[in-house]
């Protein structure tokens, strides 16, 4: 049988004191089965539901006294009672009842000797029994999310090894990409053309910051999701996603405007978040009208919001928590193919700092996205 915890032993030892009685137990009693998790006075053991005294009547939901058992028609053919594996007689059973009225089993008092309990004793029979199912209840959820722990770390375990395994494979073509990169732009700078060269420096920058992305996502991976909080600007932030996303911004005609702040948070999810959002302005824009877009953030005290605003399309109020769920899209007309976890991800980020994203209209006919980070550290 299982060592039971310090507090259902406490809680048995307590009550075998109160009724006044030799032994007591803490049942609990599934389909076919009553297992003892805490005695006193008694070695615990398992037993049939069949042969169990406890399993008669409990279900009921009310408490059971018997001044002796082997007179009681109920309990006198029962092995524990006519000799074949013990002579209880004194007997009493208070249910095990939860919140929702599941009774999980049962707390028992019981001797060999006829015996009697006082409505006192009852009651705290009754009142320890209550604290019996908390006990149980704190039990169970302190296991599952002992389970649930294990289960994260076998996971940030797997993706780990992951990340170790295909940054590799993407270290090295990015590599040869920004060497070859490198040869074009020293031959470009010969060239008549300098908008080749001007090319080059943005494919350069841009491939650069893709290989420090996954180097940082590697080394999040590989220290199980853990932040990195480091002081930022957003006016920096703003600009490097900017120059990643020069081809879209120009080909719709996009401004982009940003306000300061400086403010502490890893710089690889913010990048992420900010990337996401502003390709999302400039992705869901109204046809024939350039996308215009504000970036802004605000500190109230120790909270820090950030703020992404656009002219575009805009979200239905049904759909602006749905969209944030992985994989969902709306299918508009002229939407742009995606798949759906742009939101889902930047939403899991504001997760990720103790904060939380919402999604609301902007002027017109545009959004407003305000992603709480929480305390600014």
């Amino acid at each position: 049988m299982p060592v039971p915890s310090e507090r259902l032993q406490n809680l048995v030892e307590l009550a075998r004191t109160v009724c006044g009685q030799p032994v007591t137990a803490i049942n609990i009693i599934t389909d076919d089965l009553q297992y003892q998790v805490a005695t006193a006075g008694m070695e615990p053991y398992l037993c049939t539901r069949e042969d169990s005294m406890c399993a008669v009547g409990f279900l009921d939901g009310t408490s059971t006294v018997v001044d002796d058992a082997s007179l009681d028609p109920r309990y006198w053919n029962n092995p524990l009672v006519d000799g074949r594996r013990g002579t209880i007689r004194f007997y009493a059973s208070i249910p095990l009842v939860s919140d929702g009225g599941f009774v999980l089993g049962t707390l028992c008092a019981g001797a060999r000797e006829p015996g009697q309990l006082s409505d006192r004793q009852r009651h705290g029979l009754e009142v320890l029994a209550a604290e019996i199912v908390e006990a149980l209840a704190l039990e169970h959820r302190a296991k599952a999310l002992t389970d649930a722990l294990a289960e994260a770390r076998r996971s940030n375990s797997l993706l780990a090894e992951f990340a170790g395994r295909i940054s590799h494979d993407l270290r090295n073509p990015l590599t040869s990409i920004l060497g070859f990169v490198e040869l074009s732009q020293m031959e470009a700078e010969d060239s008549p053309d300098s908008q080749i060269l001007q090319y080059l420096d943005v494919v350069a920058n841009s491939g650069q910051r893709m290989l420090t992305m996954v180097e940082d996502v590697l080394a999040y991976a590989t220290i199980g999701g853990a932040p990195r909080p480091t002081k930022l600007s957003l006016a920096s932030l703003v600009t490097d996603v900017l120059q990643d996303l020069t081809a879209s911004l120009e080909a719709r005609g996009a401004t982009v405007d940003c306000a300061d702040l400086d403010f502490t948070a890893d710089p690889v999810q913010m990048r992420v978040l900010l990337q996401n959002l502003i390709h999302n302005a400039v992705a869901y824009s109204r046809p024939t009208v350039p996308p215009v877009i504000y970036v802004t953030g605000h500190r109230a005290g120790d909270d820090v919001t950030l703020q992404v605003t656009d002219n575009g399309k805009g979200i239905s109020p049904f759909d602006r928590e749905r969209v944030l769920n992985p994989l969902v899209r709306l299918h508009r007309e002229d939407d742009p193919p995606g798949t759906g976890l742009g939101l889902a991800t930047c939403a899991r980020i504001a997760a990720a700092t103790g904060g939380r994203l919402e999604i609301s209209a902007g002027p017109g006919t545009g959004t407003t996205v305000t992603v709480h980070l929480g305390k600014d550290t």
